[in-house]
């Protein structure tokens, strides 16, 4: 019988998992995991205190409702520790476990800059279920929180915390917010409705020490000036696990390495979702995955089918100032057009050809990212 073991119960393992059993009921499914195994929304960790979850209340359903639902077997806080890919064989705690296809979905982890100060091991991260739990804690007793990371997750939270009266200060190296995903009279505005709800902008800056003040923190910027705080949130990005892929000889590069079909270097091994780079492309988005997953899905089924990526717009969870991007895939130079009016932004980014690949959208006119989605290439077709 076809033994097919996923790597990972996230949003990657659990929707490969589904589109799976749509095409097979047949298959012997094993998804292995070293958390406890619950299905919860990720992208919902960011605005989650707006929508009055805790992590209790973020969990969808656990391993074992999962484990009926997906007619599998989900074995949780269980490490893997090897993968053998001549004789089709993981190493876990259960021991060697054979397969006949092996995906790996293990995601990707914070990006840890070691900041000076005796305060720095108190900085905090929020990339699970788990993480947002003791996030969570934190702010029974504390504030005030200070962000360091501009980006969509760093924005996103601003949003989110300042909903609840929760002092925010903002670090960003970048003199804008979104960097490269937002032209500038877009950014201004994001930055000047977050500001009117508490949140305090110290941009073209950075963190160079976090110090111990009492119970709080006290920050110390590079431009000299300190910020006290309860809590300190890196939001600085990610980085895809590629360790154990790496461990077993598989091809990796910001991602691990998987051609059209999803498989990587070694037959019979895949990887989809934040831990995989397809062709030249890492994308740690929503969508990408979804396509991803079903493309996958068919391959493991018997139909081999590659994945297609057409323009996929994300949607930014700022509320106060509704946002849509939709950048291009790849680094390329070239410049944006703004058309600023009282609905909000809309901006086109053309490479230096005058040819658009990307675009933005604010305020009411995010009600147009799917007939702009239609004028820009796709990113893997």
């Amino acid at each position: 019988m076809n033994k097919i073991i996923i790597i990972g119960t996230g949003l990657a393992g659990y929707t490969l998992a589904r589109e799976l059993r749509k095409r097979d009921q047949e298959s012997e499914l094993i998804l292995i995991t070293h958390d406890d195994g619950s299905s919860y929304s990720k992208p919902m960790l960011s605005n989650a205190l707006d929508k009055g979850k805790t992590a209790d209340t973020l969990v969808m359903a656990d391993a074992t409702k999962m484990a009926i639902d997906l007619n599998a077997e989900i074995w949780t806080q269980t490490t893997v520790s090897a993968i053998d890919a001549d004789k089709h064989q993981i190493q876990c705690d259960r021991g060697a476990v054979d397969y006949t296809h092996l995906v790996m979905a293990i995601g990707a982890s914070p990006i840890k800059i070691p900041f000076a100060g005796d305060g720095a091991d108190q900085i905090l991260t929020v990339n699970s279920l788990q993480d947002y739990g003791v996030f969570r804690q934190a702010l029974v007793a504390g504030r005030r929180v200070l962000i360091i990371g501009a980006g969509l997750i760093g924005c996103e939270f601003a949003n989110d915390l300042s909903s609840q009266a929760i002092t925010v200060d903002l670090v960003d190296l970048a003199p804008q917010a979104l960097g490269r995903l937002l032209p500038a009279a877009a950014a201004q505005e994001l930055q000047q409705r977050l500001a009117d709800a508490g949140v305090n902008w110290h941009l073209d800056n950075a963190v160079a020490a976090v110090h111990q003040a009492g119970k709080a923190l006290s920050v110390e910027l590079k431009d000299g000036s300190r910020v006290e705080t309860d809590i300190v949130l890196s939001a600085i990005g990610l980085r895809a696990n590629t360790t154990m892929a790496k461990d077993a000889g598989l091809d990796t590069e910001r991602g691990i390495k998987v051609d059209r079909y999803l498989q990587t270097s070694a037959q019979d091994i895949y990887a989809l979702g934040d831990c995989a780079q397809v062709e030249d492309l890492h994308l740690p988005f929503v969508m990408p995955l979804m396509n991803a997953a079903r493309a996958l899905a068919a391959t493991l089924s018997g139909d081999k089918t590659t994945v297609n990526y057409p323009a996929m717009p994300v949607v930014v969870k700022t509320p106060l100032y509704p946002i849509v991007v939709c950048p291009s895939p790849r680094p390329v130079d070239g410049s944006w057009e703004e058309d600023v009016s009282d609905q909000g932004v809309r901006a086109w980014y053309k490479d230096e050809q005058g040819k658009r690949i990307g675009f933005a959208l604010t305020g009411e006119l995010v009600k147009e990212r799917m007939a702009m989605s239609k004028e820009i290439p796709d990113w893997l077709g």
